[in-house]
């Protein structure tokens, strides 16, 4: 494969791209840090980053030449029982369940159980969006709901409930019934009009998945993306079944501390509901990126991944992932925000690089947006401030 590196960086010395380095060289660069005199954490450790943003644990899988470079955990998965985070320490995806979801329904369409354009009404059984004057002149479609322009208006962001509660059906949280700690799901405006992020969208493509197949989801998505793609530490059951939970780290506050239950348990599946490792969403990441090349086709065809990659027209997401240009480089990415979880997944299109960062803590966001700085420097991917010269 071929290496692209930048012609300069300000905040990089010439000399860091002077010889070749292997993956350890490159790990110790982010792990002790990046001088940036702009920020004030760019020298600190990785340790000492978890400190300063009170944040337990954080796992990495870095990837270079459309393979996994490395990858490597570090701090605390549950600071009541003190288990140290690893590579096979699972986290919760949160909205990075959103583009799995993504290649399911795209499998789906594959298999001709339907297509991502029809009226998704006319394939919903057990429930359906309530017709309104927004869907007078147009329908909804599934490549809208997967792409947040559906004119949905509900902008979910889900909770979570606590382990011991009685969970809602999916048509309880759309209808936002007692039993639902959400609003409801109801169109705002006419669909493909504007962009606007909804969970509840997501989780009405879930409640198609289940209508078109009468089969769990999580068993669904497991033979379907996770099984096929060998994401084998992955699982979308919920609760997290015990076996699994011995792996999994626990949520944590804004001040680093235990919060009562390990973990918040998500209904809407399709929205927030993945359980996973850095090294497992790297592994959808390559997948991705190799089947968009028509080098694997392990669940989608080359054509079913371009939607995966090609905006929809309305806003930043294609079917499933947000799409950004930095310089000369386009990439596709997927952050996620749990009860106590924050994750990012980041790769470049054609390129065969990107990285997945899994944290265990409300504040762990600050300590992606550092990692991913520290990354993206030292692997010179292609920057808004320095385009890539080939």
């Amino acid at each position: 494969m071929k290496k692209y590196r930048l012609a300069s960086l300000t905040f990089l010395t010439i000399s860091l791209f002077s010889v070749a380095a292997n993956g350890q060289d490159y790990q110790t660069r982010i792990e002790q840090g990046l001088a940036d005199p702009d920020i004030d954490v760019s020298e600190l450790s990785i340790d000492e980053l978890l400190e300063r943003f009170n944040v337990p644990g954080v796992s990495i899988a870095v990837i270079r030449d459309f393979d996994i470079h490395w990858a490597k955990g570090y701090g605390i998965a549950d600071v009541e029982s003190g288990a140290a985070v690893n590579t096979e320490t699972l986290f919760q995806a949160a909205s990075i369940s959103k583009p799995v979801n993504a290649m399911a329904l795209l499998k789906a369409a594959e298999e001709g159980r339907f297509s991502i354009d029809e009226d998704v009404n006319n394939l919903l059984s057990s429930w359906q969006i309530p017709e309104s004057e927004h869907t007078e002149s147009a329908f909804v479609t599934p490549r809208m709901l997967a792409s947040h322009t559906s004119g949905l208006g509900d902008g979910l962001g889900f909770p979570g409930y606590e382990p011991q509660i009685a969970l809602p059906s999916l048509p309880q949280i759309f209808d936002g019934a007692e039993q639902s700690n959400v609003g409801v799901v109801r169109m705002a405006r006419p669909p493909m009009t504007a962009y606007h992020y909804s969970g509840g969208g997501v989780t009405i493509l879930q409640q198609l998945l289940l209508d078109t197949y009468d089969k769990p989801y999580a068993e669904l998505l497991q033979d379907m993306v996770l099984e096929p793609i060998g994401m084998s530490s992955s699982t979308f059951q919920q609760p997290l079944p015990v076996d699994r939970d011995r792996n999994a780290a626990r949520a944590h506050g804004i001040s680093g501390a235990t919060m009562g239950p390990k973990w918040h348990v998500y209904p809407e599946l399709a929205a927030a509901g993945l359980w996973t490792t850095s090294t497992d969403l790297a592994k959808f990441a390559i997948e991705v990126q190799l089947s968009y090349q028509n080098h694997s086709n392990k669940v989608l065809t080359q054509a079913s991944t371009s939607e995966m990659l090609s905006p929809v027209g309305v806003g930043p997401f294609a079917v499933g992932f947000s799409l950004s240009k930095r310089g000369e480089g386009w990439y596709f990415d997927h952050g996620g925000s749990n009860w106590g979880f924050q994750a990012q997944l980041t790769a470049h299109k054609v390129n065969g690089y990107g990285y997945a960062i899994m944290t265990n803590g409300f504040m762990g966001g600050q300590l992606i947006a550092e990692l991913s700085r520290r990354i993206e420097a030292s692997y010179a991917f292609d920057s808004l401030a320095e385009p890539v010269r080939r």
